[in-house]
């Protein structure tokens, strides 16, 4: 590259070239991830979303273990009231991934976003990276919290074992994680909260109860692998499953998969 000169005749050093071999250029996907945390917890809905789920969570898992005491169910695992309890502590992290990804379209923001990271697709990872981490840490917290008041509620009516509460805790969190990542896959696919929570609603909740109301053993199977039958499935612990653990999360997963290429497509296709 050519020196410039001053009119003067002093010869001026090259331009520094931020993009010349050997020299990290700043940004790409670490830059796309650490403005998504930061975006995360720049909005009060973040921190209220996690702190409700926390709320609900106790509660539910004190209710979930004084219904087996009274009632005198089977002896089981202390985990699986944390586990149960993921039927409504999950929509927590789908209302927080909603908002992540909708409230940039309502305010227009997500132009801006696109603007700094011109690949889409790293756009769409960053924010499920985010969430999906989030979502996996809170989890786990809630159901060491779930899991401690249970066992209390329960009153000698469950089991306890350092290992399958673990693996209980740990599979929850994971369980969490994949529901944010399908939420963001779902919310930029529909682009409007009211659409992206109606739709997860119906998937996570309202169909698979009608499915195992109609008491149907075809429909109970179809329930299984939905996202919280075969999660239900892969938290769970004692019951009878129609499938291993291990199969039980690769359907949760396919559904996740099957959302954020839903969400990518979308994006790719359609002006901001």
């Amino acid at each position: 590259m050519n020196s410039a000169t001053t009119p003067g005749g002093r010869t001026l050093p090259p331009p520094t070239v931020h993009n010349a071999p050997g020299r990290r250029a700043p940004g790409g996907f670490a830059g796309a991830v650490a403005s998504e945390w930061t975006k995360l917890w720049s909005v009060r809905a973040s921190g209220l979303c996690l702190l409700v789920g926390l709320v609900v969570s106790g509660v539910f898992t004190y209710y979930y273990a004084s219904i087996a005491r009274i009632n005198e169910h089977p002896v089981q695992p202390v985990g699986n009231a944390a586990a149960a309890s993921a039927v409504v502590t999950q929509f927590a992290f789908v209302v927080l991934a909603t908002v992540v990804v909708t409230s940039e379209y309502s305010t227009g923001t997500v132009r801006a976003s696109l603007l700094w990271v011109p690949r889409r697709h790293r756009v769409q990872a960053a924010k499920a990276l985010v969430t999906g981490l989030v979502a996996f840490l809170s989890g786990a917290v809630y159901a060491v919290l779930g899991t401690a008041v249970a066992w209390g509620a329960f009153d000698g009516r469950a089991s306890f074992e350092a290992s399958t509460t673990l693996r209980q805790v740990l599979a929850v969190g994971v369980y969490q994680a994949l529901v944010a990542v399908l939420t963001v896959g779902v919310a930029f696919a529909t682009r409007h909260p009211a659409g992206a929570l109606s739709i997860l609603v119906t998937l996570l909740w309202a169909l698979p109860s009608v499915l195992l109301g109609l008491g149907s053993d075809t429909l109970a199977a179809v329930n299984d692998v939905l996202p919280y039958g075969a999660g239900d499935h892969f938290m769970r612990v004692g019951g009878a499953a129609p499938f291993s653990s291990a199969t039980a999360v690769l359907f949760v997963a396919g559904w996740t998969a099957t959302a954020h290429g839903a969400g990518l497509y979308v994006l790719r296709r359609r002006d901001a």
